[in-house]
């Protein structure tokens, strides 16, 4: 597991509020924490340190963040502060915008300007839940001067990098128990790789990424294009390079670098293939698609041949698909 986990049960209830917010202080830059649930409050947030980047995906009661310009004068960590809501509804003040957010929206916000967050509205307990990331403006890319385009808007974790980086946000919470520590710097590395070519993205400057950017957060592009596409049977090399305007060649020498997890020399056909057994094999090990036939679980996963199916499944494990079911769902002796 990474990064450490606070629960509101955990703690008696007469200090929860004041131990859940001394402890987002030491996460965040400094700012004014309330709420109107402090009595009775309640979350559930785990931190994540991801080398330079905090991420900490949060589920609490509606609770109010003010960084007042004093606070600004009295320490400026020089940070950005990236926020994805997932439930609720959060509204902020910054740098002379307001705007309200809700599911999948993103907004950022400079530790060197004042900032409200808070309840849109009063009195309402219902959860808010989302992921909050902080990281060093200098280790982003694209200059400040055209970061600030973007201070306080309301924009899309729906489509584009945008819907790659929300997704890639959410995995890190319900992966993070199985996760490692050695884990942490390269997923790091990754995540400012998206950070960097979404904002690139949305202020149309490409251009400012350095190359070894570009080409990273192009493979997490095609990564998650493929993992969407696993069922068609018609996803090749060719029309994966096509769906991304690039040549087959410049597709093979992207996957030349593995992503975290993934093997060292796995060609795209390969990553493709193995994806698509290893869906198969949790398909025949579900209790509950137990009726479901075996060349129907092979057709969904994007392998219509059973043959060839059965073939490369024993090939991988030993077992055909049939004796591999049987041997999964047996009750235990």
């Amino acid at each position: 597991m990474i990064g450490t986990v606070f629960r509101s049960e955990d703690v008696p209830a007469e200090h929860r509020f004041d131990y859940w917010r001394e402890l987002v202080h030491r996460a965040i830059a400094p700012s004014d924490i309330t709420s109107d649930h402090a009595a009775d409050f309640w979350a559930e947030q785990r931190l994540l340190e991801l080398g330079p980047a905090m991420v900490w995906p949060v589920s609490v009661v509606p609770t109010r963040f003010r960084r007042t310009e004093k606070m600004v004068r009295q320490c400026d960590p020089e940070m950005y502060h990236l926020s994805l809501v997932l439930g609720g509804e959060l509204g902020l003040d910054h740098i002379g915008l307001t705007d309200v957010y809700r599911p999948r929206d993103l907004w950022v916000t400079d530790t060197s300007e004042p900032y409200d967050v808070r309840p849109p509205h009063d009195g309402d307990r219902r959860l808010v839940t989302g992921v909050a990331v902080d990281f060093p403006k200098a280790l982003l890319a694209v200059p400040p001067d055209r970061v600030r385009a973007l201070l306080g808007r309301r924009l899309s974790g729906r489509e584009g990098t945008g819907a790659l980086l929300t997704e890639f946000l959410i995995g890190l919470d319900r992966q993070a128990d199985f996760l490692q520590p050695s884990d942490a710097p390269r997923l790091g590395t990754v995540l400012i790789d998206l950070l960097s070519a979404w904002f690139a993205q949305v202020l149309d400057a490409e251009d400012a990424l350095p190359p070894e950017t570009r080409h990273r957060a192009m493979t997490a592009h095609i990564r998650a294009f493929i993992r969407q596409n696993l069922h068609d049977p018609e996803l090749t090399p060719p029309v994966i390079a096509a769906a991304h305007h690039i040549s087959v060649s410049y597709l093979h020498r992207l996957f030349q670098e593995p992503a975290r997890g993934e093997s060292e020399g796995e060609t795209v056909a390969a990553w493709i293939r193995r994806l698509r057994l290893e869906g198969a094999r949790r398909d025949l090990a579900d209790p509950a698609l137990r009726a479901v036939p075996i060349h129907t679980v092979a057709a969904r996963r994007g392998l219509p041949r059973a043959s060839d199916f059965t073939r490369a499944f024993r090939t991988a494990y030993g077992l055909t698909p049939k004796e591999y079911r049987l041997q999964a769902l047996s009750p235990p002796e």
